[in-house]
């Protein structure tokens, strides 16, 4: 598979700005990318839409799909189940003039790349500069109560712990919005980049 045609395979810790990049990329190249929409148990959030931000869907739905093996991945968090189903992934794969972008998680990851290393995706990781710009974002978007967050804070130094295993292909500190954003449009388009690596992973004590 040519280096043009690769799923994108995207993680990082709540927070770290994965879902601007992607609308980011997405706004920029219109119809050139198809998000690979996960099923979630979750409520909606405000503005959320039904099959754009995830298919919303019941624990019993969602438990249904697992049984036909119907998922590539899916993971417990927060006590909602998130998911990436074969059948989106195969979607977004389907047409070879439209690139497939995947938002998952670090289990979702190790999974992906056991069920799916025929499809040699690119892993890429987006990382906050330090853990306690993190805690602010998440503060700031004022939708956890103080449990969730130090949950989510929690799974960010677990997320940072497997980034530095060299499980990522690329890994970009989004430090800045405008400059994370053209590491990883270089990165997408398989241009050599001075790139951020291990080494600037955050420490997880701050």
């Amino acid at each position: 598979m040519a280096s043009a045609d690769r799923p994108i395979v995207i993680s990082g810790p709540s927070g770290a700005g994965k879902s601007t990049l992607i609308g980011k990329l997405q706004q920029r190249f219109p119809g050139k990318f198809a998000f690979s929409v996960s099923h979630t148990t979750r409520k909606p959030r405000a503005g959320e839409v039904d099959g754009k931000a995830y298919h919303f869907v019941s624990r019993d739905a969602f438990m249904a799909l697992v049984h036909c093996g119907g998922f590539i991945e899916y993971t417990e968090s927060y006590g909602n189940l998130y998911g990436t189903s074969v059948a989106s992934v195969l979607t977004a794969c389907s047409d070879p003039n439209i690139r497939c972008l995947v938002d998952i998680d670090s289990v979702g990851v190790k999974n992906f790349k056991e069920r799916c290393a025929h499809l040699n995706a690119l892993y890429m990781f987006i990382s906050p500069p330090s853990i306690r710009l993190l805690e602010s974002r998440l503060s700031q978007r004022g939708t956890d109560d103080d449990a969730v967050l130090r949950l989510r804070l929690q799974q960010c130094k677990q997320e940072l712990d497997y980034a530095r295993t060299g499980a990522y292909d690329a890994i970009v500190i989004n430090d800045d919005l405008d400059r994370a954003f053209t590491t990883m449009l270089a990165l997408v388009n398989g241009e050599q980049t001075s790139g951020d690596d291990i080494a600037r992973l955050p420490p997880t004590d701050g």
